[in-house]
């Protein structure tokens, strides 16, 4: 699962380490996150689409099944 995170935060202007901070996670896990490395847990994901203002669903592109 991909995810336009990366492209969302720094739209506005917010730091992977802030981003971090709110979300109680480390900048790591929010690195990993936005290189595919790593998916989030749901409860993550919302914090995360909260802090950027959009829809969960909006943050994520599933691929073809």
């Amino acid at each position: 699962m991909k995810n336009k995170i990366k492209e969302i935060r720094k739209k506005m202007g917010i730091t992977q380490e802030q981003l971090a901070k709110e979300c109680g996670v480390v900048r790591q896990t929010i690195s990993c996150i936005e290189n595919n490395k790593y998916d989030p847990t749901l409860e993550l994901a919302f914090k995360i689409s909260v802090i950027l203002k959009v829809k969960v669903d909006e943050l994520f592109i599933y691929g073809e099944i």
